[in-house]
């Protein structure tokens, strides 16, 4: 018999798959694991609608639960509430720093702080940097350029 943490633990090794160095779960896409006899049905919650990774991270996610021996498995897309970067945990943002990418603050859902005024240089740590581009290699990341380290880097946008 499956338990909604033996899925959790499973899915811990389906990576984003343009972020390779953050689990699902650490980046808080996996909102519900119910399971209703032989059926298991994944509440993902996409980082925007028009995610590029959406379907492989869906296919990823079921395959990884047949894994398990569940011979049903739905994966079902949840937009409300819409992902925010505030879901992503704690060890996932440390995971997104080592990767070299600045994790959005937390905000609360207080938007203004979308392109916040200090943005930490994943790299070396100092704030002493600009934004070179509100858009990066996808809608929700933006690049940066740290004056300390002299080291680009892209930051996830507060959504």
């Amino acid at each position: 018999m499956l338990t909604q943490e033996a899925v959790i633990a499973a899915l811990q090794d389906v990576k984003d798959p343009e972020i390779p160095v953050v689990s699902v779960v650490e980046l808080g896409v996996i909102r519900g694991v119910h399971i209703a006899d032989d059926r298991v049905t994944i509440d993902l919650a996409p980082t925007f609608a028009g995610c590029p990774a959406l379907a492989l991270m869906q296919a990823q996610v079921e395959q990884r639960v047949r894994q398990l021996g569940a011979p049903d498995v739905a994966v079902r897309l949840v937009l409300a509430p819409p992902w925010t970067t505030d879901w992503i945990s704690e060890g996932g943002r440390a995971k997104l720093r080592a990767f070299g990418l600045a994790p959005a603050p937390r905000h609360g859902g207080l938007l203004q702080l979308m392109f916040p005024a200090e943005v930490a240089c994943p790299h070396c740590g100092s704030t002493n940097t600009v934004q070179k581009n509100s858009f990066g290699p996808t809608l929700c990341r933006a690049l940066y350029y740290c004056h300390n380290c002299q080291q680009p880097f892209e930051q996830f946008k507060a959504l």
